[in-house]
């Protein structure tokens, strides 16, 4: 996430509302609130779904500017039908989730940090 800035940068984190917000940075390398409110994920406990029924639960690692996201510790719960709650495990260690595949996150915290999370005044 950090190195020398090349002109004003996004970072989509989410198309859910649990981590919708867009991270920038100036051409001086200044961080948006946004920024501050990303690092607060670092380390957080994060489920994300994809695309396919498939569940990673993991704790956050990074995001690119792409969106594209790093667990790690990550664990994938899948279920044998699309219709049955995830009754499947198995343990994957650090994982990158494209952000093309990813549907929904959700981040493990307090109802107050969430809404703060979502306040991007």
């Amino acid at each position: 996430m950090e190195g020398p800035p090349v002109g004003s940068q996004s970072i989509p984190v989410s198309e859910n509302a649990s981590c919708n917000f867009t991270v920038t940075m100036d051409d001086a390398g200044s961080s948006s609130p946004a920024v501050a409110k990303l690092r607060k994920l670092l380390f957080r406990r994060m489920l994300i779904g994809v695309n396919d029924g498939r569940y990673f639960l993991g704790l956050f690692h990074c995001i690119d500017k792409q969106g594209n996201i790093i667990l790690q510790d990550a664990v994938e719960y899948r279920s044998a039908r699309h219709s049955a709650p995830p009754t499947e495990q198995r343990c994957l260690g650090l994982i990158l989730i494209p952000a093309a595949c990813w549907s929904s996150c959700q981040v493990d915290c307090s109802i107050d940090e969430k809404m703060s999370l979502l306040c991007l005044e």
